[in-house]
């Protein structure tokens, strides 16, 4: 057999599209340090973008690989592949508005509601609730969440615990006074 060096990548090639990884294997050392310096440069240095740009030229190759013919060279395949996706990248930026000069200043200044700490106050105020609700008496606790959990009347809620408006009234007030000065505390 041939030494590695001196196969041609179309034979490289054709042998990947019917199964050979280790073809695949060498032609992508073959050609990936060439390519990725040509991103880079076509790229003004943009290294992270030469990445995601390199990484999807690789991409079309695996998944063009059933249908690949060796009309052309490989590597002038490659650099097609390449450019292409150069072409694409360059089109959607000129369809995408820039970026304001004060983009970064904005974004600081918006508030994140959402911060660990936030989640994490929020819990706390909820498990302080949830433990002043239990320790009210029996009576209170259910008038009270029947009136603010189920959005119940009074009436209604008398009808549910068979008790008058008025005493229903009295235990929310009760109920209320107590969380006040639980959740203050």
């Amino acid at each position: 057999m041939n030494d590695v060096s001196e196969v041609s990548d179309e034979s490289l090639m054709l042998a990947y599209a019917a199964g050979d990884a280790a073809a695949f294997e060498r032609l992508y050392l073959r050609h990936r340090s060439k390519l990725y310096r040509f991103l880079v440069r076509q790229l003004h240095g943009n290294g992270a973008l030469a990445d995601e740009l390199f990484q999807d030229v690789w991409q079309r190759v695996i998944s063009a690989r059933q249908g690949w013919k060796p009309e052309a060279a490989f590597s002038t395949w490659l650099y097609r592949i390449a450019h292409n996706r150069l072409a694409d990248h360059w089109r959607a930026l000129q369809h995408r508005p820039p970026a304001p000069a004060d983009a970064d200043e904005r974004t600081q200044r918006m508030p994140d509601d959402d911060t660990p700490e936030r989640q994490l106050s929020t819990f706390e105020e909820r498990r302080r609730l949830h433990l002043a609700l239990d320790e009210l008496p029996a009576e209170q606790r259910e008038v009270i969440l029947l009136r603010l959990e189920q959005d119940l009347s009074l009436e209604e809620i008398g009808e549910i615990t068979g008790v008058g408006r008025e005493t229903v009234k009295s235990r929310l007030r009760y109920a209320m006074d107590k969380l006040r000065q639980r959740l203050t505390a």
